[in-house]
């Protein structure tokens, strides 16, 4: 068996494509892809000729050249570029390794070594281009032209060549083309991407927009306040450029070893054939004592020692539903002592849902009556709040009336005609004083059913409850109220649960960071025991809290879903995403998915990697003595070709075994992963 020492081990920390999905670049597309498959397959095809079907050896061994020559020219190209730098890449080392195996007859073995370094070239090409189109994907949030005012005229221009000062105009539905302050309008900004707030904000003269953003129903007179180049959205793509660059230590230190362990293997192999010939070895025995050396202080046990736990453990993880990206994404994840956690689509469920129904007492309508009769108003509208309710009313299989004369009030809600009679629904507080007569008994109503969702604290036996940042409308009929509905946006099930775990297994509670307001969040901390949490925060104070973090010694593992939450994940030791609900940007630049959605899975992955991690060194214990061993034999005595392959596969292969003991069902479980 041989193997690779790959210097790019580091995680693909790439961003994804953004909802605006971009092209992406075909496998195949790719030349690094085409070659290892054409390698592949020789190989493959020549593997069965040879042991299978016993063909002539000039035939499997003219597929097994092909193998060669189309997986190995590039990476020996790259290593004597690399020599004539001054430096020794493994790369070319494992190149000549290959060469002299076959020297020595073993030919399968070096093919196979082929085909794993041009598959893992192909990989790792793919990753580049895939970081490229998502960065692109990303810019594409932005638009490209917008409408500028000058005095009573409009023009379309790219919005690159927008100044400090231009006003433009956003009608509805439309995409805002630069960060700027409202200047005249009512509408409501969906600023999902960049605050990771569920729903809608309302915007007014005097309030602030974001590039990016979609625009509601209402129109907009924005005035640019920050250059194009300097947007949010725009620094949102620089930062996940940079953290995407910047190498891991692990990587830094794989790299040294590299250089060194290419040397000494390589003058040590030098002077294990030169020197015997110095004092008139035979040739012969001399070359076979050089390949032997060679073969024995191969890499193969040292790296498997790594690879087999944290294969297995990503395997094991993938049943359960998180997709961990690589070996040393596993690896990171192991060695986090802090945790920092985004509330929405993290913590929560993302999503606005109805959560009580109250008709008032002199209303003459039931709760599903009333329910009914909000969703006839509110089905032709495409608002957040709006397909909640119509979701829940057909959740219970409610009759949804046709609704004429329909009308969007940006910010305060909608009204129809229904059966008739005018309905209008919007919120609580914009909508109580316009009925006849409210008094305080109305009002006294509506702060009462917005206190007692802010007070309802959800548990494991009732998923369904609601912490802060309830939304309550008010639904009235020809000018009459008729009762209530609240919207709250769900705490995950397991999310007490989850954080308690991060808790114990770090040894201090997670923060909470999120982009919605205070309220929100200090609902959500107290319902989920944290208590350091930080709100209102755009994607670069998520970024410089983590960063703080980790200046303070920590390495810290961020959780998050939203193109807000990318920078954040990629500058972060080490990063997971919550899948279903998800970015695109989000899930492509985490090390890790939850692809369930499962807040559990976050402590169960944890575990693993830790656990994986203990038989890294177990492993690392039993491969270092094999190899020494070995050597020391070929060095000092004399170590039969035989006898050093058969060492030599044999601590491979029981490196193998035990790093392959993570993929029992049983490790997953907490128990079990902690006694692995």
């Amino acid at each position: 068996m041989v193997c690779r020492v790959s210097a790019t081990l580091a995680p693909s920390r790439a961003p994804a494509p953004a909802p605006t999905t971009p092209r992406r670049t075909r496998v195949l597309a790719l030349p690094e892809a085409r070659w290892a498959l054409v390698a592949t397959l020789a190989f493959l095809v020549g593997l069965i000729l040879d042991t299978v079907v016993g063909s002539p050896s000039w035939v499997y061994g003219l597929l097994y050249a092909i193998s060669y020559a189309s997986g190995g020219w590039e990476p020996a190209l790259e290593g004597l570029r690399a020599l004539r730098e001054k430096t020794l890449d493994v790369d070319l080392l494992m190149i000549v390794a290959a060469l002299g195996a076959a020297a020595i007859g073993q030919v399968l073995d070096g093919a196979l070594l082929i085909v794993i370094f041009a598959t893992s070239g192909a990989l790792e090409a793919l990753a580049t281009a895939r970081t490229a189109d998502s960065v692109r994907g990303l810019l594409d949030l932005a638009p490209t032209t917008a409408t500028r005012l000058s005095g009573d005229l409009e023009e379309t221009v790219p919005t690159s060549e927008l100044a400090l000062g231009d006003v433009l105009l956003i009608r509805p539905g439309e995409r805002i083309g630069a960060d700027g302050r409202v200047l005249d309008g009512t509408s409501e900004a969906d600023q999902a991407t960049i605050t990771g707030e569920p729903l809608p904000v309302l915007k007014r003269p005097g309030d602030e927009v974001f590039a990016g953003t979609l625009n509601g129903t209402g129109a907009l007179r924005v005035r640019v306040e920050r250059d194009p180049a300097d947007s949010v959205i725009a620094r949102i793509v620089t930062l996940v450029q940079e953290a995407s660059r910047t190498k891991a230590p692990t990587q830094l230190f794989i790299e040294k070893v590299e250089q060194r362990y290419a040397v000494a293997v390589v003058a040590a192999t030098l002077a294990v054939f030169a020197v015997p010939l110095a004092f008139g070895a035979d040739l012969t025995d001399a070359l076979l004592r050089a390949m032997t050396f060679m073969i024995v202080a191969s890499p193969c046990a040292v790296v498997l020692a790594t690879m087999p736990p944290l294969l297995s453990a990503i395997a094991n993880a993938g049943r359960h539903g998180v997709l961990v990206k690589s070996a040393v994404a596993m690896e990171r994840l192991g060695e986090i002592d802090a945790t920092a956690l985004d509330k929405t689509g993290t913590l929560t469920e993302g999503a606005p849902e109805v959560t009580d129904v109250r008709p008032l007492p002199d209303s003459g309508l039931e709760a599903d009556g009333l329910l009914a009769l909000a969703a006839a108003a509110e089905h032709p509208s495409e608002h957040p709040l709006a397909r909640a309710i119509v979701a829940a009313a057909r959740a219970k299989g409610l009759r949804i009336a046709a609704a004429a004369e329909f009308v969007a009030e940006p910010g305060r809600g909608v009204t129809a005609v229904v059966e008739g009679r005018v309905v209008r629904v919007g919120r609580a507080a914009d909508l109580v004083d316009e009925t006849p007569d409210p008094g305080d008994r109305m009002h006294a109503t509506v702060d009462g059913v917005r206190d007692s969702a802010d007070r309802m604290h959800p548990t494991a036996s009732t998923p369904g409850g609601a912490p802060g940042g309830a939304t309550v409308v008010l639904v009235t009929r020809d000018g009459t109220p008729l009762g209530t509905l609240t919207l709250t946006d769900r705490l995950r099930p397991g999310a007490p649960a989850a954080t308690a775990a991060l808790t114990a297994l770090t040894g201090a509670a997670p923060v909470l960071l999120t982009g919605d307001n205070a309220r929100a969040a200090a609902r959500v901390a107290e319902a989920t025991g944290l208590t350091d949490v930080r709100a209102d925060l755009l994607p670069e104070d998520k970024v410089n809290a983590v960063r703080g973090m980790q200046n303070a010694g920590h390495k810290v593992l961020f959780v998050g879903d939203g193109v807000n939450d990318a920078p954040a994940l990629a500058a972060a030791h080490s990063g997971i995403a919550m899948g279903r609900a998800g970015s695109d940007l989000a899930l492509e630049t985490a090390d890790a998915v939850i692809v369930r959605d499962e807040l559990a899975a976050v402590p169960a992955v944890v575990r693993l990697s830790r656990a994986a991690r203990r038989l890294v060194l177990q492993n690392l214990v039993i491969a270092g003595t094999c190899i020494a061993v070995l050597v020391v034999w070929d060095l000092a005595g004399h170590l039969p070709l035989p006898l050093g392959v058969a060492g030599h596969e044999g601590s491979t292969v029981l490196v193998g075994l035990n790093g392959l003991r993570l993929l029992r069902e049983s490790a997953w479980r907490s128990g079990a992963v902690q006694e692995a």
